[in-house]
């Protein structure tokens, strides 16, 4: 009787054994959220994230979970999406943007916040400073004049007659008035004149490109933003139709027909975006993980549209190209 007592308590030893295994193994499984502007555009960027995670020894439904979602680059719709974010509860939350950052930080100052694909995140007010961002909010930032700089610089040098250059904005952008006026200087060093033309809806588009030709500009310059790269096609196409040679500092322009771009290079800083991930799930604080600039950067031309443009690309140019579209 005695054996049998003895038996059953171990037993029951190992059976509530398992059950606190079970239960620390679920406590491990943390939800990461993920905020993009457009499904069409973000996909490339969540397989390379996830694969990154993947090689830290993440694997969804096993010891992660993620949950995505986008807002279709149109601004007024984020505070929806973001509520439905922080009802998730999740661990960390990768913004993608200026404008995802922005709405999830004034929604939440209490859950992690890991940004990519943003720009001049201090003067934004994102961060106290790149090196101790002191608050919920770190990862990846670009400075917006230098990148808009250089790219001008090489669109000059693609159409070496550029003298006037549409510049395309959008108030939904957060700072897109200050890239304008930080550009400035950089046009004029380049004995270049900017023509700020403002769209905020699709319909507005065709408008500010026949501006553009009516003003006598002779290329033009896209401003980031969500609400641009969710019309992304169809600002090409009005490039193309008003033959006017146009610079991105996003990638995927080209890859659907834009002429070229000059940007950091994404799969970089989604790889190290999900390095921050990585570091904020096992107990760092965003707030003492300085916020990095890009270090790769892409320069992607398209040869088939400077064809279609009349342009003939300087040798000197493409062999600086990282990639070249044929």
């Amino acid at each position: 009787m005695k054996r049998k007592s003895t038996g059953l308590a171990l037993s029951a030893i190992l059976l509530a054994l398992c059950f606190s295994a079970e239960a620390q193994q679920a406590k491990k499984v943390a939800r990461i959220a993920y905020l993009g502007s457009t499904a069409a555009t973000a996909s490339i960027d969540w397989k390379v994230f996830r694969s990154r995670l993947t090689e830290l020894g993440y694997n969804e439904g096993q010891n992660i979970t993620i949950e995505y979602r986008t807002f279709d680059g149109k601004v007024e719709r984020l505070p929806e999406v973001v509520a439905e974010l922080i009802r998730l509860n999740p661990a960390v939350i990768v913004a993608v943007g200026n404008e995802a950052t922005l709405a999830l930080q004034k929604a939440r100052a209490d859950i992690p916040i890991v940004m990519t694909s943003t720009s001049d995140a201090v003067q934004r007010g994102f961060v106290a400073s790149l090196a101790r961002p002191g608050r919920n909010v770190t990862g990846l930032t670009s400075i917006g004049i230098d990148n808009n700089g250089k790219c001008l610089e090489l669109l000059k040098e693609i159409v070496p007659k550029l003298s006037r250059v549409a510049y395309l904005w959008s108030s939904t952008t957060p700072i897109a008035a200050i890239n304008l006026k930080q550009t400035e200087p950089a046009a004029r060093a380049l004995r270049l004149d900017l023509l700020a033309l403002e769209a905020n809806e699709s319909s507005e588009l065709e408008k500010a490109f026949q501006t553009a030709v009516r003003k006598h500009a002779n290329g033009m310059f896209v401003d980031p933003g969500a609400f641009f790269v969710a019309h992304q096609k169809q600002i090409v196409e009005l490039a193309l139709k008003h033959r006017l040679p146009a610079a991105y500092v996003n990638t995927r322009y080209v890859d659907v027909g834009g002429l070229m771009a000059y940007a950091a290079n994404r799969s970089e800083q989604y790889r190290r975006a999900a390095d921050y991930v990585d570091k904020i799930l096992k107990g760092a604080k965003p707030a003492d993980l300085p916020v990095e600039r890009p270090t790769k950067f892409e320069f992607v031309i398209n040869l088939k549209t400077a064809k279609q443009l009349g342009l003939s690309i300087p040798q000197s140019v493409l062999f600086r190209a990282d990639k070249v579209i044929k």
